[in-house]
């Protein structure tokens, strides 16, 4: 099984019960074959972008889920960071970026880490 398997089936399958969707459903709104999401989930499938891409959008899932399941944040304040920066514009989240990394220097260096 390719390292990608598990999340990328794991993340779909939970997105997919979490909005409500039978597997049947899904491909039936994706206008795709059902057997397609069954293979994903039992991480068997390698789709293609053109299935992928649609998948991912549909049930509103954020990549970072399928490809780095690791950085896997469920915290309520890492969920709230993303939230107030999904809603930032490019220039606003450039003027936070020296602001975040001040922060972080004290925050860090309470803490005795090297930043």
């Amino acid at each position: 099984m390719p390292e990608y398997a598990k999340p990328l089936g794991d993340t779909i399958r939970q997105a997919r019960v979490s909005h409500g969707f039978s597997q049947r459903g899904l491909a039936e709104q994706l206008a795709i074959d059902s057997r397609t999401i069954l293979n994903i989930e039992n991480y068997n499938g390698n789709p293609k972008m053109t299935i992928l891409y649609p998948l991912v959008r549909e049930l509103g899932i954020d990549p970072w889920d399928i490809f780095y399941p690791e950085l896997k944040q469920d915290e309520s304040a890492f969920r709230k960071m993303q939230i107030l920066l999904k809603e930032c514009s490019d220039d606003e989240i450039a003027a936070l970026i020296p602001v975040v990394e001040a922060a972080l220097n004290i925050v860090k260096a309470k803490r005795g880490q090297k930043v």
